[in-house]
């Protein structure tokens, strides 16, 4: 019997039996259709963190002062090291082939005060050339100038977040602010850029000059951190060990361990592929555990379709029909009725995936490779879960199928 007579046969059967089809399809359906949502939810959100992580520049190189750990998404100083100084920047800026700039800078957690206004916010102690190195960019104002960071000025750039916070739709560049009861005049907003892939605030910043931070607010001869900018990405891993290899010599560290921490862009980037694409799996495997579930109601159904259809079986065996042509049909039967809850599963998720993302729920991107993935695995499914149905059935003695009632 040809592959398209099984075909048409099978739709006419599971069509004449519609509530009974629809509840042995009803779990393949939910189960593609998780997939699609899901996979779709977690490229989304595998792309926007590696977005973020680009936005800070592909060729940046972050020294931070002793080691650091990550820590609930974020990375940790696990202890305060004074070695780190602003010299440091410099040497590395004229001493290192691969390296087209480097700035020091010191942060700390302060209150802002405008006045009635107060907002607790971070301020970034920066170098001139820091905020180009970090991508930040000018939506208001200007940024401070080399003039500034060696006068000791204190002036500020601040981020959206702690404009909305102090000023809420007042303009407030040439205003003064107290950050920890010192006076800034902001000079500057910086552009929106959103939460990094940790998690935090970008614009929930204040920028000042390294020199005024140091001095005036934090009251210290060293930094925490040192942004550099590669010549290119292609050559930032031979940036980072010309870094690395600087630091030590300039620390006198011997034999003993680095007391700083080098990150690297592309290490970053890499990091949070794989462990986005990990989590996006893991989501994906879990969602189309409800395809096996799916599965044994498909096995569920074809048993009773046999024992149902037993007096058929045995008319067909009788006028000529082979073992093999009644496996076929009982197998092509079961791949019908899960391919149909594939197709089914996939425009529900679609769907749904487009849905969230209209109304804001979730950025997502469409992965069409689930879609061809929960397809392929819902017929193989109902191939697997057919099979054994189908044998009962070839199995089955004509002359007894017959008697059957």
């Amino acid at each position: 019997m040809r592959l398209s007579r099984n075909l048409l046969l099978s739709w006419e059967l599971l069509i004449s039996h519609r509530l009974r089809t629809l509840l042995s399809v009803l779990g393949v359906v939910v189960g593609v259709a998780a997939v699609v949502l899901t996979v779709s939810a977690g490229k989304g959100a595998e792309h926007e963190i590696l977005e973020r992580v680009r936005q800070m520049g592909t060729d940046l190189i972050v020294v931070s002062a002793g080691q650091t750990r990550i820590i609930a998404g974020r990375q940790r100083q696990m202890a305060t090291v004074t070695t780190l100084v602003p010299e440091d920047a410099e040497s590395i800026a004229s001493s290192c082939p691969s390296v087209a700039r480097a700035a020091a800078a010191a942060d700390k957690n302060v209150t802002v005060r405008w006045e009635s206004e107060t907002a607790n916010t971070k301020v970034l102690g920066a170098d001139v050339g820091a905020l180009d190195i970090r991508n930040v960019r000018i939506a208001a104002g200007r940024t401070f100038d080399a003039r500034e960071v060696r006068g000791k000025r204190r002036v500020a750039v601040l981020g959206p977040t702690v404009v909305e916070n102090l000023f809420g739709t007042v303009d407030p560049v040439g205003l003064r602010v107290r950050i920890n009861r010192v006076p800034f005049e902001v000079i500057g907003v910086t552009a929106a850029k959103g939460v990094d892939a940790g998690g935090v605030d970008q614009d929930d910043l204040a920028y000042v000059p390294l020199t005024a931070a140091m001095r005036r607010l934090l009251n210290v001869d060293y930094v925490n951190t040192i942004f550099v900018q590669a010549k290119s990405s292609d050559v930032l891993h031979q940036a980072e060990e010309e870094v690395r290899e600087l630091l030590r010599k300039r620390h006198r560290l011997g034999n003993r361990p680095d007391d700083f921490t080098i990150q690297n862009q592309a290490t970053l980037l890499e990091t949070e592929r794989t462990a986005s694409e990990s989590l996006t799996m893991l989501i994906g495997g879990v969602a189309g555990i409800s395809l096996l579930v799916g599965g044994v109601g498909i096995l569920a159904v074809m048993l009773m379709s046999v024992r149902e259809r037993t007096p058929e079986i045995g008319l067909r065996r009788a006028v000529g029909a082979t073992r093999g042509d009644v496996r076929t049909q009982f197998i092509v039967e079961s791949a019908v009725l899960s391919g149909a809850g594939g197709l089914i599963g996939v425009a529900l998720g679609l769907a749904a995936a487009l849905i969230a993302a209209a109304m804001g729920y979730w950025h997502v991107l469409i992965s069409w490779t689930a879609v061809g993935v929960g397809l392929v695995f819902s017929i193989g499914l109902g191939i697997a879960f057919g099979s054994y149905p189908a044998h009962r059935a070839a199995e089955l003695d004509p002359i007894t199928a017959l008697r059957a009632e």
